[in-house]
């Protein structure tokens, strides 16, 4: 019996992330290592996944894909190899209102592949706060409101930076989240979601449609899930540029990464 794909997940690793601000942050990424098999895989595949993503432990980036990739497709006589890195990422925020300095955490992937699908995918999750519209239609005070994680995917034909993607997803929620808040800055969220109704679908909408409008963005998809502060369930709305005839490039096949 032949096996279509074969590899590693799950392992973790210090990587170098390069800011926008030219700053390089320390952090550990889980990382997914995946070839398309030949017909037979050697006896030592997994030790010799590993053994090569070891070599590259004192440079782990995305530099560095092609040569790692290149290194595994040539050693396994692959039709091609994909790797993917999950990772959080910590960017400084001011509070709204007291300008009060936290860091924010977000999660990041990159991924990225050799022959068949050949390319680079940037993913951000980045958290938001959504406010029910139908709840503050039918309440005579308040309305429910809850976080939500907004995942964008996006594929370019010129440098984007993970902040430039975190930023587009936070102007699409009810409000933008914050890691600390004083007094005054919980006011200030407060009534801005309050005054920002909005449902999964419109924030997929509103991602949508920035990404559409972005001059580099080639290909994206967008998913939102909200966590119901009022249901056991949460709401989970998604959309990609191929759903809406936009896409200029076909998506790339991720690796999974828990």
């Amino acid at each position: 019996m032949s096996i279509h794909s074969a590899g590693v997940n799950n392992i973790k690793l210090p990587i170098k992330v390069l800011q926008k601000n030219g700053e390089i942050q320390d952090t550990v990424a889980s990382i997914g290592l995946l070839v398309q098999t030949p017909i037979v895989m050697q006896a030592n595949s997994i030790a010799s996944f590993t053994a090569i993503l070891n070599h590259y432990i004192d440079r782990i980036s995305v530099s560095v894909f092609s040569d790692l990739l290149a290194e595994v497709q040539h050693y396994f006589k692959s039709k091609s190899a994909r790797i993917e890195m999950s990772f959080p990422y910590y960017l400084e925020k001011e509070a709204p209102i007291s300008g009060t300095a936290s860091l924010m955490e977000y999660r990041c992937i990159f991924s990225g592949g050799v022959g068949e699908n050949e390319g680079f995918l940037l993913t951000v999750k980045v958290p938001v706060t959504t406010l029910c519209p139908c709840s503050k239609e039918i309440s005579e005070a308040g309305a429910h409101n809850q976080r939500a994680e907004v995942t964008l995917s996006a594929r370019f034909k010129k440098m984007i930076w993970a902040e430039d993607l975190i930023e587009l997803v936070e102007q699409c929620g009810s409000c933008e989240l914050f890691a600390l808040l004083k007094r005054p800055d919980e006011k200030f969220v407060t009534e801005t979601a309050f005054k920002n109704p909005m449902f999964v679908e419109d924030v997929v909408r509103k991602v949508a449609i920035h990404a559409i409008e972005h001059p580099h963005i080639t290909w994206f998809s967008v998913g939102v899930e909200s966590f119901e502060s009022i249901h056991k369930h949460s709401a989970y709305a998604y959309v990609d540029s191929g759903d809406i005839g936009y896409t200029t490039e076909p998506p790339v096949r991720k690796v999974p990464t828990r």
